[in-house]
């Protein structure tokens, strides 16, 4: 069954802050450029056990979305994702022990489950052994029968900017950013 929100390709823009990551998600136009703003959402740096609240825009006004780590102290203990009732609409987690070469998640929701890693295992062994910010990385995800999920895609740029593919129209478009954003913070750990 077709997500609610389904939205094939978006993008997650970070934006410059001192004390916080600031994230902007747009959906993409028919010609690939930036189209209207989806959502806008703020994490303070290492302190990723609060909830990531979504907004409609940077008036933080209206939450339409969020994520919310299952525990404290377990790094595995992974993320529920909610709907703006507070309603749970996926979960996903980072699975630290398959991480330690090549980052890997796991990510369900209503009708799927599937895996998601590195795409280039030199670029993970790259990323682990120097402090270059800015290599292009890529995320597929894929059902246990192998079929395409999602994609996340890091363009090699200064700021993290992140193309997201959203083949499978049984993900939700707020599981799929929740995703995307939870990457993006948890590889900075």
């Amino acid at each position: 069954m077709p997500a609610e929100m389904y939205l094939p390709t978006f993008y997650v823009k970070q934006k410059f802050a001192m004390t916080t990551n600031r994230y902007q998600i747009f959906a993409a136009n028919p010609d690939g450029s930036f189209g209207q703003l989806m959502g806008f959402a703020e994490q303070k740096r290492l302190a990723f056990k609060e909830e990531v609240t979504f907004f409609s825009d940077e008036t933080k006004s209206r939450p339409v979305f969020s994520f919310k780590a299952r525990k404290r102290i377990d790094l595995n203990a992974g993320y529920d994702i909610f709907d703006e009732n507070r309603q749970q609409i996926g979960f996903f987690r980072k699975d630290f022990g398959k991480s330690i070469l090549r980052s890997t998640f796991h990510i369900e929701g209503p009708g799927y489950a599937g895996t998601g890693q590195e795409r280039s295992q030199a670029v993970a062994l790259i990323r682990r052994f120097t402090d270059i910010p800015f290599l292009p990385i890529h995320f597929d995800f894929v059902s246990p029968e192998g079929q395409p999920l999602l994609g996340v895609e890091r363009q090699a740029s200064v700021r993290d900017k992140y193309t997201v593919h959203v083949p499978n129209p049984e993900i939700d478009f707020r599981v799929a950013a929740a995703v995307a954003v939870g990457l993006d913070a948890l590889m900075q750990r």
